[in-house]
C-alpha cells in the first residue's frame, strides 16, 4: 500500500491513533466494545487535508487490530468509505455491526 510514511502513534489514554506534524493533530478514534475495536471518528485539519494522512491512520488502526485480535467495527464514515477502496481489510470487519 502506498500510504505516505508517517509516523502514527497509539495514545491509548485518549483512546485514539495520532499523527502530529506541524502543530497540528490528526487523529482516529477508537473504543473497546465487547470483544471488537470500534473506529469512531477520523479527524484531519484543513491544513493537511488530501496528503494522505486519514488513509495512513486507517492503515496503522486496521494493524492495531489485526495483532490484537480484534474484529472492527465501523461507525466513521471515512473509515466505510476506506474499505470500499481497500477491501482487502474487509476480512477484520465485524459483519454483525457493519
Amino acid at each position: 500500500m502506498s500510504e505516505a510514511p508517517y509516523t502514527v502513534s497509539n495514545n491509548e489514554k485518549e483512546m485514539q491513533f495520532e499523527i502530529k506534524q506541524d502543530g497540528f493533530l490528526a487523529y482516529l478514534s477508537y473504543r473497546y466494545y465487547k470483544n471488537d475495536i470500534a473506529f469512531m471518528h477520523t479527524f484531519v485539519p484543513k491544513p493537511l487535508e488530501g496528503k494522505g494522512m486519514a488513509g495512513a491512520l486507517a492503515v496503522a488502526a486496521f494493524a492495531f487490530a489485526k495483532s490484537s485480535g480484534k474484529l472492527v467495527m465501523v461507525y466513521c464514515p471515512y473509515v466505510a468509505a476506506f474499505l470500499k477502496r481497500h477491501p482487502d481489510y474487509q476480512s477484520q470487519v465485524d459483519k454483525q455491526y457493519h
